[in-house]
């Protein structure tokens, strides 16, 4: 049985992943509008993983026997000044789900609810990887914004093509 104040702050950040996913879907959509394919395809694929961090939450909540509650969210931003502003936007994103992350396992330390520590101690290790990966593309677009074709050819170089992580928390309705 999760800690109810670990369960209450672990809905809030379903909330923020969902969040999260909304906004990679309106920043790929974005990317799909000006043409350039493999930035849309990477947040689209970003969107996907947030989603699912939302649904890992989600099935631990059920597995941990407290109700969880699938929350709606706010608007994504949908319009940008320039290629670059997604990125920034997505960099600041990770940084401050990095921070809540650290939050809930403050949380679960405090309760001394062990078991939704370990939970956590994934989402964090994740946390560094998003944090970096979103770092490196926003270098690479604001060093190659005037000519965006080079940011899909490093992408392309790169692939960074999603691979199952088999220490990866299930989620709810499996990797759907």
């Amino acid at each position: 049985m999760a800690a109810q104040r670990f369960a209450e702050q672990l809905g809030e950040q379903i909330a923020n992943e969902f969040a999260a996913s909304q906004q990679y879907i309106a920043n790929a959509v974005y990317y799909d509008g000006l043409t350039l394919p493999r930035l849309a395809a990477f947040f689209y694929q970003q969107a996907v993983e947030e989603r699912n961090h939302a649904m890992m939450m989600v099935q631990y909540l059920l597995d941990a026997d407290a109700e969880p509650v699938i929350p709606g969210v706010a608007a994504p931003q949908t319009s940008f000044s320039d290629i670059a502003a997604p990125v920034e936007l997505a960099l600041t994103q990770e940084r401050r789900v990095s921070d809540q992350i650290a939050a809930l396992m403050g949380v679960a330390r405090e309760e001394n609810d062990y078991l939704s520590e370990q939970f956590v101690q994934w989402f964090l290790k994740e946390q560094v990887e998003e944090v970096a990966s979103m770092s490196s593309l926003l270098a690479v677009v604001r060093r190659l914004q005037a000519t965006p074709d080079f940011v899909e050819d490093y992408l392309a170089r790169e692939d960074r093509a999603a691979s199952a992580d088999p220490t990866a928390p299930p989620a709810a309705g499996g990797a759907l």
